[in-house]
């Protein structure tokens, strides 16, 4: 948060209870279980925040992305050190909800949520762009299926579907009706968007946007970059002690640092 200076990346706190039981981070366990192995044998790894945002950047480079500059410092925290976020009315903490009953209410929340970490909305758009990989799965989120035809490749196909399909409300699944949270398909039923993709779509400040990234996919991938690293450096403060190499001195670490 850039009013309370609390937040960010700092700290690794989903591997406690608390931040990492919130629904919102369900599934996540998955991948930090696969960096434990890359963990034990670079030791040169200081912290496993430091790793969860490399690692981050790797995927996105490897699935066809952008270079994500990144820094390193960040500290660990223990359980007892982790802030306690959750509240009625934020079961998730600070994160995002892709669902506020809405458009207009949705839209609003997410313009909240990144409006109190810094970013306006050309770089929430572009960072809803990270939509183009992966997929949704049930039973960890309620929600199903994939946004594109190519989850593992960083495109800028996202924002080509949000504009060229038509986006209906799901109600069936293999024939049975739908149980999940409200979601939306297209025609195929083969792909969905959430509640807050498709407040992109119909909030004309967010809207411009989208319909920039369809058309131009390397100002996509420029202004992702930027966004994306500013939003992994929320909360990192550069240090100085001996064994804490500062910004400058770090410089932009390269992939084969650590998959080497």
């Amino acid at each position: 948060c850039r009013h309370s200076k609390t937040g960010g990346s700092n700290g690794a706190a989903m591997r406690h209870s608390g931040e990492g039981d919130w629904e919102a981070n369900a599934g996540l366990w998955r991948a930090m279980d696969l960096l434990e192995e890359v963990k034990e044998n670079h030791p040169e790894v200081s912290s496993y925040a430091d790793l969860w945002v490399f690692a981050a950047g790797v995927a996105i480079e490897e699935m066809g992305g952008p270079r994500i500059a990144f820094t390193a410092g960040r500290r660990d925290k223990n359980a007892a050190d982790v802030l306690d976020w959750t509240t009625e009315h934020a079961p998730d903490g600070r994160l995002p909800s892709a669902d506020m009953d809405t458009v207009e209410n949705t839209a609003k929340h997410i313009r909240s949520v990144f409006d109190r970490m810094g970013f306006d909305d050309q770089e929430i758009v572009a960072l809803c762009g990270a939509h183009t990989l992966g997929r949704c799965h049930a039973n960890n989120s309620g929600y199903h299926g994939p946004w594109t035809y190519s989850p593992a490749m960083f495109s800028s196909e996202y924002f080509r579907n949000l504009l060229e399909k038509e986006w209906t409300q799901k109600t069936t699944f293999y024939g049975k009706p739908w149980t999940g949270n409200p979601q939306y398909e297209d025609a195929t039923r083969e792909l969905m968007m959430l509640p807050s993709d498709i407040a992109l779509l119909r909030d004309p400040a967010f809207r411009k946007w989208v319909e920039l990234y369809a058309a131009d996919e390397p100002r996509f991938f420029n202004d992702f970059a930027r966004a994306f690293a500013k939003l992994m450096n929320l909360g990192v403060v550069a240090t100085h002690d001996e064994d804490r190499p500062t910004e400058a001195q770090m410089g932009t670490v390269h992939l084969e640092h650590i998959v080497t």
